[in-house]
């Protein structure tokens, strides 16, 4: 039963990731569609990340009260919402209406399970976990670059739909599989776990808040302008092949967190860390080549999407390790939200700055947050370190 829960988990992690790469995928079409300005994408992007930033907030307290099942059921609902009032659509001022549960359905269910896992599994399962989510958002641009071949870019979030109501089919048939599950999960990590306000005074807690804005700010900015920089930078490109490329991020990210799920108990989270952000800066470099053709740059947005790969899950996982399981869910909550005022503000800052600048800027974009991820996580160890030196003098 053990197995098939966590096999459970791991297609609810699809239902994440699928709707995160379709705005960004199918905008170069539907921007022309409503007749908007490119930037016009971050203001959308924007009021979703902010949703989810909301749920994120609350799920320390959902966690407590709420059975982590239901929050699964009644998030992947929410978001099924969203995507098919996307695909209804003809009015751009639409879209902010249906963003609310499309941003709702992500924040909680991503908390509750990271925190869920994070407990109860080794760095390898959560790696394997966040690579599911990489599966998730590498189908759906492919999903919208079918629907545009052969239909209409609303086809594709309604297709996409689709997909997320049989993830909801299945998590609803294994209800009982989680009422099971629960008699492993001690009671004392989720009533007795700390308030937000508590947690963001334990040591280290907020450079590594810091670390994982800039962390999915480079994210989210390659989540919703990587087709527009191949489509402003590169000739000789298709609409369809444009949206295609949307998915070159999260299969580096799918691939490199594969990759860490077979090394990550070896190496432990911090190494990981390093190597990643190291290779995510030979990606930026490629992805920066000056040329007119596609291929060097879809290579580049590859690896740093790999090098991103493990920074996510491992930044979670060692969170009960780093901040003691009585925090472990508001830290992840925290985080959580974090996230997503980077996926909020930075894509949408972006998009004003392309439009003014160029969007060849974007590689050095990428840099500055990976550097200021890189440095954050640095301070954060050190303020851990400095913490339990002193417990134990």
């Amino acid at each position: 039963m053990a197995s098939l829960l966590i096999a459970v988990i791991y297609l609810a992690f699809v239902s994440l990731g699928l709707p995160d790469s379709l705005l960004g995928s199918a905008w170069p079409t539907m921007q022309v569609s409503f007749g908007v300005p490119s930037s016009y994408a971050g203001y959308v992007s924007m009021t979703i990340a902010a949703m989810t930033v909301l749920s994120a907030l609350v799920s320390p307290a959902l966690i407590r009260r709420i059975e982590t099942r239901w929050i699964v059921v009644l998030s992947i609902a929410l978001t099924v919402a969203g995507l098919l009032g996307f695909s209804f659509c003809s009015e751009y001022w639409m879209l902010f209406l249906f963003a609310i549960p499309y941003g709702l359905g992500a924040g909680s269910v991503d908390a509750s399970l990271n925190n869920y896992v994070a407990i109860h599994y080794p760095s390898s399962v959560m790696n394997f976990l966040h690579c599911f989510y990489g599966l998730g958002a590498v189908i759906s641009p492919n999903i919208m670059a079918l629907a545009l071949r052969y239909a209409h870019w609303n086809e594709g979030y309604r297709w996409t739909a689709f997909v997320q109501t049989a993830i909801l089919l299945v998590c609803i048939l294994s209800l009982p599989l989680w009422k099971r599950g629960k008699a492993a999960q001690s009671d004392g990590e989720t009533k007795e776990s700390a308030g937000i306000l508590k947690t963001l005074t334990v040591a280290g807690v907020v450079p590594t808040l810091v670390a994982f804005f800039a962390y999915c700010a480079g994210e989210g900015i390659c989540f919703l302008w990587t087709s527009s920089y191949f489509a402003g930078t590169r000739e000789g490109m298709s609409a369809e092949l444009v949206a295609a490329f949307g998915s070159l991020i999260f299969g580096g990210l799918m691939l490199g967190r594969l990759i860490s799920g077979f090394v990550s108990d070896r190496l432990g989270d911090r190494r990981l860390i390093r190597i990643g952000i190291l290779v995510e800066f030979v990606g930026i470099l490629l992805i920066a080549v000056p040329l007119k053709s596609y291929p060097v740059a879809a290579v580049g947005f590859l690896v740093a999407g790999t090098g991103m790969g493990p920074v996510y899950p491992a930044i979670q996982h060692m969170t009960p390790a780093n901040f003691g399981t009585q925090h472990s869910a508001a830290a992840i909550g925290l985080q959580m939200a974090s996230a997503y005022i980077g996926t909020t503000f930075m894509p949408m800052l972006f998009g004003v700055l392309q439009q003014a600048v160029g969007i060849w800027i974007l590689p050095l974009y990428l840099a500055l947050f990976a550097a200021v991820n890189f440095l954050l996580l640095e301070i954060a160890y050190r303020q851990i370190a400095k913490k339990r030196n002193g417990e134990t003098e």
